[in-house]
């Protein structure tokens, strides 16, 4: 079973806590909402978002590349991580 099945529950609830604050920014915006108290939600949803992107490469590592199987799995499974490091830090 892989990480995101055994920890699905609790990223689940990462994102849905994500979408409220998104929901919640969105309701800021339309009520036309001071910039500062904007920005500050815009932060905290960034902070949410790395931890959830965090926790998820987290696993990847543990379970794709620390516990592959095989040499093979290992280089696909940092490979896989690498193209994804990539896209991230742009």
């Amino acid at each position: 079973m892989s990480h995101t099945q055994q920890d699905q529950a609790k990223l689940l609830a990462r994102v849905r806590r994500l979408t409220g604050q998104m929901q919640a920014l969105e309701r800021a915006l339309l009520a036309q909402a001071p910039c500062a108290d904007v920005l500050q939600q815009l932060a905290s949803i960034r902070g949410a978002l790395n931890g959830l992107t965090a926790e998820l490469m987290e696993g990847h590592l543990r379970e794709h590349v620390l516990a592959a199987e095989s040499e093979t799995a290992r280089v696909q499974a940092v490979d896989e991580l690498s193209a994804v490091l990539r896209t991230y830090v742009r």
